[in-house]
């Protein structure tokens, strides 16, 4: 269940922004996370089974004050968004199409093959090479 979590963090200055973000960044499940707020003192969290509860006094412990303001589910807007889709028509597939031959007068028809290519990545028995 993928979650948005936002908690109040006290972040008096960068340094300390910048030291609950990584502590958040640490936290198993998490996927995204940003500083919000007026005073930049909130931390919005999103992840797939993080415990709110165990990221707040991970960050009491390191940061400082630290408390829950909101929790809730976040939905995924892709399975609605194709749905609505209609199918495009698939264009047709190019195919490969080689050049005749060259005619010379006279009836004579030249065609040039490719020359032969021997690969040999491992060494072998073989006398003939």
């Amino acid at each position: 269940m993928k979650q948005k979590i936002v908690i109040k963090v006290s972040m008096p200055c960068e340094r300390s922004r910048s030291k609950a973000m990584t502590l958040a960044a640490r936290a198993d499940g998490v996927i995204s996370m940003a500083i919000t707020g007026d005073a930049r003192e909130k931390l919005e969290v999103v992840g797939d089974g993080v415990d709110p509860v165990r990221l707040v006094s991970y960050l009491r412990r390191k940061v400082g004050h630290a408390e829950i303001l909101q929790v809730e589910e976040v939905k995924d807007k892709k399975p609605e968004e194709e749905k609505k889709k209609p199918e495009e028509p698939k264009l047709p597939q190019p195919v490969v199409v080689h050049p005749p031959p060259q005619c010379y007068p006279g009836g004579y028809h030249y065609y040039r093959h490719p020359p032969p290519m021997v690969v040999c990545e491992e060494p072998s028995s073989c006398p003939i090479m």
